[in-house]
């Protein structure tokens, strides 16, 4: 159960972050918001209906990472779980994109969850538990056109995460990811200014209050990992077979940005 649980919650102030942090003080969690404007995190706290905190965060900042994980320690004594969700794309050609928002990207998508990661472990470890739950992507698994700065960044947190779970195996720590879809989210504000990609993937984009309600269930269940939809996770092994014969079969449907 998440009673009492200490859930940090980066990337907090809209979509899913938002969401689940609702969601799990419905379960009894004590939900720590976090994300860079104070406005937007008090604006999506009032969503949340039991005991909350928030913290302003750049996930970009080594100062601002540790400071935030020492703030929530010394004001509520732990962290039982921390779920890493902050994050952003931009879709260009791995040709037009500026090498400026390929580091932009990586910044904020790996080395935001390594720090916030490597901020909680130590308390973690002391207290012989805990969970890390991040919110990845099937991009991190399945790369296509447009998309090579943000695939990059997925494919590089996915890779930390599973080498991690093999190290924290036995130790209590329990580490979680979450590869979703396409979201109905503020996220295509600025990986898709125009709209032209969320239009074309109507039909397959995924309401950010079912994610929020799988990555909620995630903290109880601590599932190692998840793929949304399902059968996207299928599609992905199957690509893993034949992944040349999938790109011709399967390119000109997937690549519609």
């Amino acid at each position: 159960m998440l009673t009492n649980k200490i859930v940090w919650i980066t990337g907090a102030s809209s979509g899913i972050g938002a969401l689940a942090a609702s969601l799990a003080s419905e379960s009894g969690a004590i939900p720590i918001l976090s994300a860079r404007s104070e406005e937007k995190l008090r604006q999506a706290a009032k969503a949340v209906p039991g005991k909350h905190g928030i913290r302003t965060l750049d996930v970009g900042s080594d100062e601002s990472v540790q400071a935030a994980a020492r703030g929530i320690i010394e004001e509520y004594g732990r962290i039982d779980i921390l779920v890493n969700n902050a994050g952003y794309g931009l879709f260009e050609t791995a040709e037009e994109m500026d090498l400026a928002d390929y580091e932009g990207i990586m910044n904020v998508n790996y080395f935001g969850p390594v720090r916030c990661t490597k901020a909680v472990l130590p308390h973690m470890r002391q207290a012989g538990g805990g969970q890390i739950l991040t919110v990845a992507s099937m991009a991190g698994k399945f790369a296509t056109a447009k998309s090579a700065g943000y695939a990059a960044s997925k494919h590089a947190v996915l890779g930390f995460m599973n080498s991690l779970r093999q190290e924290l195996r036995g130790s209590g720590i329990a580490v979680s990811t979450v590869n979703p879809g396409p979201i109905d989210t503020p996220f295509f504000e600025t990986a898709d200014p125009d709209g032209s990609y969320v239009k074309s993937v109507g039909r397959f984009i995924l309401p950010p209050e079912k994610v929020a309600r799988e990555m909620v269930k995630m903290m109880r269940t601590r599932r190692d990992e998840i793929d949304l939809p399902r059968y996207f996770g299928l599609a992905v092994r199957l690509y893993g077979l034949m992944p040349r014969t999938a790109d011709k079969l399967a390119g000109r449907f997937l690549n519609l940005k």
